[in-house]
């Protein structure tokens, strides 16, 4: 279910770290790309045209008919052409059994089409994993980092392409019955229905995909100011998410994410709404000037009255001061959508269709990378930073909704798309390089650590730690019922002492071990749970004789942002442990599941450490498998 080249980009990847070796990669890169055209130009050759009229082939006619097309205008070559264009490469092998290739030709234009294709995936590869060792131990957490900005970019472009693809038609057949539905009925509403919906009208099935998109927009926006005024899970996920972000970040991280926030900043959002505007004045284009400054200024506004209305804090200090200095919804993030995407919708209108989606995908993919950069350099919550996505996409269907109602103003879609391109990269590297260095500054994480002393901690400040482990959707988890002051290999020897050991790491064949029923509990590799967005410091499983054989008991230890006062400064850690049970139902999968009680796992702790105190969380807890007790 993976993409092949993204396999072997991977995988070419670890070239540099020694754990795959060159020339055999490329050995089998060349041999995989052989055998698998042979192999379908021997299916095509064998069941000749019965083959295209059978599942799962019948399921993409389009996919065919357009291979058939490309075989027929580049004849042999295709074999080679086609292994380096996506789509019909996955057909062209086969179309050329179904036409009778000669065996000779096929494999001539397929040996040589792997030989070079081959080389031109690895060797790429190769060399960003190289440059990805330069960064030491930044290297990790860079290429998170860059996967994470791959996948937000790729699902983006997929629910682009898939709302146009099936959003238009299915806006349609919705009009379609609500025109039936309003003909029915004798009333002013009605008769504005109809008019609204007039199928003589051609812009009638763009008002009703703008209608869908408002309509969704709209409500994603008000169910996330309902969360952040009320507190919701959503707000116990912006958490998670700063810490898992904050954990990712990078000297080489830092420089390009606050590059892509600075091409967001007022000056280059004043300077692209300034030579838009310039461009209608000149074209004489009056109306959609004046939609242009409303967009732009009209989303300021509200967004500003919204951050004053909420007062909402910021995850850490920036500096920023009035309206900037609140954080719901991000202003970054609803200025640039409402910038780019009004732009894109004004571009989009007035050229041919075929040009449409690459234009609606230029400008998600600049508003989405500016929104996340603000996310990564922890300037906004996620949900300050998806509250403004939401209300800048809603804003401008309102605009667009109504801007389409009248004739459209000639106002010369090439020329603005170069107008607003060239004043995009003129204002960023202006403002780039004016502020790079004075934001890299701004935007250092520094982490805040609360102090205290022993007897602090002990009386009353263990309770500003989390009762219970937060996962990355904000909901809550087992208890939390351990806290551990000291430094981690103290504790390590400290659990070693009573039997404690460290699990087995992930490795391939570790992780194989999940699929037999020979390897033993204790054996498995222990799956780092997340805590408020932070992975584990420390992971232990621990000893106990009266546990039954298909069970062990884990303890997990995270970091908190409490340290102790003292000669030795001790961290404090929290965590948790749990007993999982194992079941092996057909003995080819191992299924954990994590007993409910709290209390067991957490008293085999008890007597560990020289120092150690029970205390009791006030009030009622939540879990009924849980005393409320935890230990110091």
């Amino acid at each position: 279910v993976v993409p092949g080249t993204a396999v072997i980009l991977a995988i070419s990847a670890l070239v540099p770290t020694g754990v795959v070796t060159l020339w055999p990669l490329l050995g089998a890169a060349v041999a995989g790309a052989i055998l698998g055209d042979g192999l379908s130009f021997w299916i095509g050759h064998r069941y000749n045209r019965n083959i295209l009229e059978s599942w799962p082939i019948n399921r993409h006619p389009d996919l065919v008919a357009k291979s058939e097309a490309f075989f027929d205008r580049h004849g042999d070559k295709s074999v080679f052409i086609a292994r380096f264009v996506p789509g019909v490469r996955t057909f062209i092998p086969l179309i050329a059994g179904v036409l009778g290739v000669s065996v000779s030709r096929f494999y001539a234009a397929n040996i040589l089409s792997a030989l070079v294709w081959a080389p031109s995936h690895i060797l790429p590869a190769v060399l960003v994993g190289s440059a990805f060792k330069q960064f030491g131990s930044a290297a990790e957490p860079l290429a998170i980092l860059v996967i994470l900005l791959i996948v937000i970019i790729w699902a983006a472009i997929h629910v682009v392409r898939l709302a146009l693809r099936y959003g238009i038609p299915l806006v349609s057949t919705a009009t379609q019955r609500l025109r039936v539905w309003a003909s029915a009925h004798d009333a002013r509403w009605s008769r504005a229905i109809l008019g609204l919906l007039d199928p003589s009208r051609s812009d009638v099935r763009v008002l009703g995909f703008l209608a869908i998109v408002l309509i969704g927009s709209a409500w994603i926006f008000f169910g996330i100011l309902e969360d952040v005024v009320s507190g919701d899970p959503l707000v116990r996920a912006d958490t998670a998410i700063y810490n898992a972000l904050q954990a990712l970040r990078t000297a080489p991280g830092d420089a390009v994410m606050i590059a892509f926030t600075e091409l967001g900043d007022t000056f280059v959002v004043v300077a692209v709404t300034m030579a838009v505007l310039l461009w209608f004045a000149w074209k004489r284009c009056w109306r959609t000037a004046g939609y242009w400054l409303v967009a732009i200024a009209g989303a300021t506004a509200i967004n500003t009255a919204i951050k004053f209305a909420l007062h909402r804090a910021r995850p850490a200090e920036l500096s920023y001061s009035g309206a900037s200095a609140f954080s719901f919804p991000s202003g970054h993030s609803t200025a640039n959508t409402v910038l780019y995407g009004f732009l894109a919708f004004l571009i989009a209108i007035a050229v041919r269709t075929s040009w449409r989606i690459p234009v609606v995908v230029a400008a998600t993919f600049i508003a989405l990378l500016i929104a996340f950069s603000r996310l990564y350099l922890g300037a906004h919550w996620f949900s300050d930073v998806t509250g403004g996505l939401a209300f800048g996409t809603a804003w401008i269907a309102v605009l667009a909704f109504t801007y389409v109602r009248k004739p459209a103003e000639t106002y010369g879609p090439i020329g603005l798309a170069i107008v607003g391109i060239t004043a995009l990269g003129l204002a960023g590297g202006i403002n780039v390089y004016r502020h790079h260095a004075l934001d890299t500054e701004r935007y250092v994480f520094t982490p805040v650590v609360q102090t205290m002393t022993t007897a602090e901690w002990r009386a009353k400040g263990w309770q500003q730690l989390p009762p219970y482990r937060i996962d990355m959707f904000g909901e809550l988890e087992e208890p939390m019922t351990i806290q551990w002051a000291g430094s981690l290999p103290a504790i390590q020897q400290a659990l070693e002492k009573k039997g404690g050991r460290i699990p087995a790491p992930w490795t391939a064949t570790n992780a194989l071990g999940w699929l037999t029923a020979k390897v033993a509990p204790t054996g498995l590799p222990v799956i780092p749970y997340l805590a408020s967005g932070r992975l584990p410091s420390l992971t232990a499983v621990l000893a106990d004789e009266k546990a039954p054989a298909a069970s062990r008991f884990v303890l997990r230890l995270w970091a908190s942002d409490l340290q102790l006062s003292g000669e030795s400064m001790p961290k404090v850690w929290i965590g948790s442990v749990v007993e999982e049970h194992f079941d092996r139902p057909i003995s080819l999968i191992t299924i954990a599941q994590t007993r409910p009680d709290a209390n067991a796992p957490r008293d085999l702790l008890s007597g560990i450490s020289r120092q150690e105190w029970f205390v009791a969380r006030p009030g009622p807890t939540e879990d009924a498998n849980w005393d409320g007790r935890v230990l110091l």
